[in-house]
């Protein structure tokens, strides 16, 4: 086997998954959605990717040369999946956390005061006041 495909065999074999995950990861919940927001997912689907590829690398390179190759892949397949879905689970628990906080603070500016009921500081039309 040619030794780069080798190095990255468990990162080659989850990218179907991996992928999964990362759109499903992007595409709920699907509002609200801003630069803020699309700047978090990007930065996470990131940082996920980037820690499951150096812990396939790492676990490669530390796995015992004893235990056979297939172990090498095993142990590379566990970590890189472990890690990509520590960091996805955490990005979820923040974001939600993130998109809750902001749905409790109350709007500011034309739509905040959108109500039922009459503001009572303008006069009813029609109505002229003296």
């Amino acid at each position: 086997m040619n030794p780069q495909v080798e190095l990255n065999l468990a990162l080659i074999l989850f990218v179907p998954w991996f992928s999964i995950l990362a759109w499903l990861f992007w595409a709920y919940p699907r509002q609200p959605r801003g630069g803020a927001r699309t700047a978090f997912d990007s930065a996470s689907l990131i940082l996920a990717t980037l820690l499951a590829g150096w812990g396939m690398h790492w676990s490669m390179h530390n796995a015992d040369p004893d235990a056979g190759a297939i172990w090498k892949q095993v142990l590379a397949s566990s970590v890189a999946y472990g890690l990509f879905l520590l960091v996805m689970t955490l990005a979820i628990v923040v974001r939600w956390r993130w998109l809750r906080g902001r749905r409790a603070t109350p709007a500011t500016g034309p739509t905040a005061s959108a109500s039922p009921h009459r503001d009572s500081t303008r006069p009813l039309a029609g109505k002229v006041e003296s």
